[in-house]
């Protein structure tokens, strides 16, 4: 079963970036990305990129004209195609039943059935967005009760585990490819199939075949186990300010166990993107709805702790500042959810930023890459009036004037340029005493005292 045109559904942070390589790495597959949103279509075809990534530029420029395509006529794309990527939005519900937990599948639905009407012969269909154990089920069913008797299907499960800031690298040498499907002989060969589109650059050793079932759940559970790691080091941040340890060391010693390692042991203002809120909360809903509440309320805490940590900086703040931030000038560098990314969904910023400007603070803002549409989008969505955004928030093009006149600094981000600011330089700029609240610990603490701030990095007794 030879794949020579794929099509995904979806050009956002996954699908964008997953084609690209995959275009870049098998020149004689037609790889066309299909989305209806006519801008961001544009913008794939420009050379400004929707998507910031590093790498990522490059790697559009090798393929894009000869075997990637962007477009948004999907039905064109759909119907051209021998493999179907499904990469589109999977948002918690905030409606009916399962709100605030559940994943919202009607993205998912549509798609199969704008695939069932259009289809014609085999087609492979490869769930990439994350989704809840079963949805499998819910494709084939749709799949079958809407195709024509002259379309057969194959649905496998691939998730992506890209971590946004190194998506290339983690494409181009990824850990692992999961690749799910029914264990059928024609399950068996479109999980083949796929497995020989990754293995063109891939080694085969990397490339773990399970049923589909187990696919599915694993996505779920290794961003729950990250975001557990998270959560499980800033509970611990608060207890090293407290007794005057520093986090940084504990986990350093710790992460020399190989039993625990290092990784995911940095602690900040709160972890955030599209994946692990999401996901855990599905993960409880999942616990929920089989009958599982001591399970469920486990992971449930670890969205409560980060709920927390994130709240317990905005009111370390508010106390540092004498008790009010009313009309005080707060200068906040970082606004994207990481580094290397323009991605801002469930940054920490936009919740710090609301409940600051709850508190009636002026917010100076910089973020390197997001946009200020971007900015003010995500704190309306986030409940902050509309002449709030108007009248206390300011977006600046450079870190130096964001600091201009502010009773205190935040660092939200960890972007590598924050690093090598002239400190000497905002701290003639900034009201006296100078407040520093390091949310990412990025900035060099002895040297913020030597300056003459008055410096707060999480997890620093």
């Amino acid at each position: 079963m030879k794949i020579n045109s794929i099509c995904c559904l979806g050009a956002g942070y996954v699908g964008g970036p997953t084609m690209a390589m995959i275009a870049a790495k098998c020149p004689d597959i037609q790889v066309t990305v299909a989305d209806m949103n006519e801008g961001r279509i544009a913008a794939w075809n420009s050379d400004t990129l929707p998507v910031y990534e590093p790498g990522l530029d490059d790697v559009v420029a090798s393929a894009i004209g000869k075997n990637l395509h962007f477009t948004t006529d999907i039905r064109g794309a759909i119907a051209k195609a021998d493999l179907i990527f499904v990469s589109v939005g999977t948002p918690t519900k905030s409606y009916g039943i399962g709100a605030g937990r559940a994943a919202d599948l009607r993205y998912i639905e549509s798609a199969a059935r704008l695939i069932a009407e259009i289809s014609e012969g085999h087609k492979i269909i490869v769930e990439k967005s994350t989704i809840p154990v079963k949805t499998a089920s819910a494709i084939k069913t749709i799949l079958a009760a809407n195709s024509t008797e002259h379309a057969t299907f194959e649905v496998l499960s691939n998730p992506e585990f890209l971590a946004e800031g190194t998506a290339i690298e983690d494409l181009e040498t990824p850990d692992r490819i999961l690749i799910g499907g029914e264990i059928t002989p024609t399950g068996n060969a479109a999980v083949e199939a796929l497995a020989s589109v990754y293995a063109n650059w891939v080694p085969r050793e990397k490339i773990i075949t399970t049923n589909l079932w187990s696919s599915e759940l694993s996505k779920l559970v290794a961003n729950a186990f990250l975001a557990q790691r998270i959560s499980s080091i800033n509970s611990i941040s608060a207890l090293c300010e407290a007794t005057g340890a520093d986090v940084d060391e504990v986990a350093r010693a710790i992460g020399h166990d190989s039993r625990i390692g290092p990784k995911f042991l940095k602690s900040s203002v709160g972890f955030g993107g599209s994946c692990f809120q999401k996901d855990v909360l599905n993960l409880v809903y999942l616990c929920d709805s089989f009958g599982l509440p001591h399970v469920a309320e486990y992971w449930r805490q670890v969205i409560h702790l980060n709920d927390w940590q994130r709240s317990r900086f905005v009111e370390k703040i508010v106390r540092t500042l004498f008790n009010t931030v009313n009309g005080k000038r707060i200068a906040i560098l970082g606004f994207a959810f990481k580094k290397d990314t323009n991605d801002t969904r469930e940054s920490p910023a936009i919740y710090v930023c609301r409940d600051l400007l709850g508190e009636q603070a002026k917010i100076a803002l910089y973020d390197p890459q997001v946009s200020p549409e971007q900015i003010k989008q995500d704190l309306l969505e986030a409940g902050v009036p509309q002449h709030i955004i108007d009248t206390n928030l300011e977006i600046h093009t450079d870190p130096y004037s964001t600091v201009e006149g502010a009773h205190a600094l935040a660092t939200l981000t960890e972007w590598d340029e924050f690093k090598s600011l002239d400190l000497e330089r905002i701290y003639n700029l900034m009201l006296k005493p100078a407040f520093v609240f390091d949310g990412r610990a990025v900035l060099p603490m002895d040297k913020l005292k030597a300056i003459g701030f008055d410096p707060f990095t999480i997890g620093k007794g």
